[in-house]
């Protein structure tokens, strides 16, 4: 949650996230801490090449929990927390990472501990995030599926 709120701050997004201001937000923050715009030796050049990749981690990761983003995925979603198991999981902070059989990956934003030490006991893991975690939390999509050689 914390990386969430630091963007959302970053962009100066409110409650929801809307992808045209996002859009227009982000141009406005490239163009103002290109690092480009500075000499070679500057130290400013530093902060803005830092700054611009901040930038632009935020906003791919702004859009990729915004509510049209995630509308327009949702069936591809639904199949695989429906019909994939889970493989495998991580649980750091209050991030919970699952990591499907179909290769597919989802984060979990401001998953307590208490919630993950019931998941991770849970005799039917599945079905325990079917009904706590897949549609409480805030997620998105974090790596693509696994390629096959």
């Amino acid at each position: 949650m914390k990386r969430v709120n630091e963007y959302k701050k970053l962009f100066a997004v409110e409650k929801e996230i809307e992808l045209k201001a996002l859009k227009t937000t982000y141009r406005g923050l490239v163009k103002q801490w290109h690092p480009d715009k500075f000499q070679e030796g500057d130290a400013k050049k530093e902060e803005a090449e830092l700054k611009s990749r901040q930038i632009i981690d935020g906003y791919h990761f702004l859009v990729s929990i915004a509510p049209e983003t995630k509308t327009a995925n949702l069936s591809a979603y639904n199949e695989t927390i429906t019909a994939s198991g889970i493989a495998d999981y991580q649980h750091k902070g209050l991030l919970l990472e699952i990591t499907f059989l179909d290769g597919t990956t989802y984060e979990y934003f401001g998953v307590n501990r208490n919630t993950f030490i019931k998941f991770n006991n849970s005799p039917k893991q599945l079905r325990f995030a079917k009904r706590s975690i897949f549609n409480s939390y805030l997620y998105r999509k974090s790596k693509k599926e696994m390629q096959t050689a």
